[in-house]
């Protein structure tokens, strides 16, 4: 008669860990930093098809780094439960407080589950008040862990040289032009070198509270962060999807670094045309207007 393996509950909730955070490393890092009119969300992200940041509800986003098609159910999922509940209560009880909740309950009932893998996840979920101190930004991690992020908050990829170059900037309450650009500079840090990310390999949105419209949240098009950033140096042509390892031309020096291909994150991999249903100017997804 065979015996069953036996695992330590310390040992197997570490090996669930360390998996998790593996995958969620080889992801590229996504950065939400509290400007002066908002949260600014910036990733490098090729795909035009495939975001990480997206809308929920009117005053809420959500982005994310991993596996697609994870946190995409997870968003979908996040959608359905604001709609449900503006539905049947208020449009005023949707809060990105529940929502993280709910989201925690979640990730947390999955990493502890023995019948599956876990999430190789890390989402945020922001929500923008009618003031600063109103902004509210919760980052969740792959086990259902919740914290409560304020000025900026970076996950993903090689968070350590990302965050220090945000905190050494403090771009906290900043105009929007500078919190981007220091966005984007520091989503070129790593420890292999400095790079300039081209303008196409950028994935920029907004939670703007001086929007007219009930929805705050906004895509910036290309032409409107070259606006923004102005020049900012050579971006090497090769750096974009496809045709094999490739290298980006460093800000300093003309150092390069190679990119990755990442199997974890298919939006690092696919491009194509704008999403399905999106709007073709400001790449917002269709919801349905507000009940007057």
């Amino acid at each position: 008669m065979s015996q069953q393996f036996y695992v330590s509950p310390e040992q197997l909730m570490k090996d669930r860990a360390d998996f998790a955070r593996k995958g969620i490393g080889r992801g590229r890092s996504v950065v939400a930093v509290q400007y002066a009119d908002g949260i600014l969300f910036v990733s490098e992200n090729p795909s035009q098809a495939l975001h990480k940041v997206s809308e929920i509800y009117d005053r809420i986003a959500f982005a994310a780094v991993g596996r697609y098609n994870e946190f995409e159910n997870l968003r979908i999922a996040g959608v359905r439960l604001a709609d449900m509940r503006g539905y049947a209560y208020d449009r005023r009880d949707v809060t990105g407080r529940g929502l993280a909740n709910a989201y925690a309950q979640t990730l947390g009932t999955i990493f502890s589950s023995g019948g599956e893998k876990p999430y190789e996840v890390e989402i945020f979920v922001a929500e923008v008040g009618d003031t600063v101190e109103d902004d509210q930004i919760f980052r969740l991690t792959y086990d259902g862990q919740v914290a409560d992020e304020h000025g900026f908050a970076v996950m993903g990829g090689q968070v350590e040289p990302v965050a220090a170059s945000l905190t050494a900037a403090d771009v906290s309450g900043a105009p929007l032009e500078r919190a981007l650009r220091e966005a984007v500079i520091a989503l070129g840090r790593s420890e292999s070198g400095d790079r300039v990310i081209a303008t196409t390999d950028l994935e920029v949105a907004v939670l703007d509270r001086t929007r007219t419209q009930t929805r705050k949240f906004s895509r910036l098009s290309p032409a409107r962060l070259d606006e923004l950033l102005g020049d900012r140096g050579d971006a090497d042509p090769a750096s974009a999807v496809g045709g094999g390892p490739a290298t980006r031309r460093s800000g300093r020096g003309g150092a390069t670094a190679p990119t990755v291909d990442d199997p974890a994150d298919p939006t690092d991999q696919v491009s194509g045309a704008v999403a399905p249903l999106e709007h073709p100017t400001t790449g917002e997804p269709p919801v349905a207007p507000p009940n007057d």
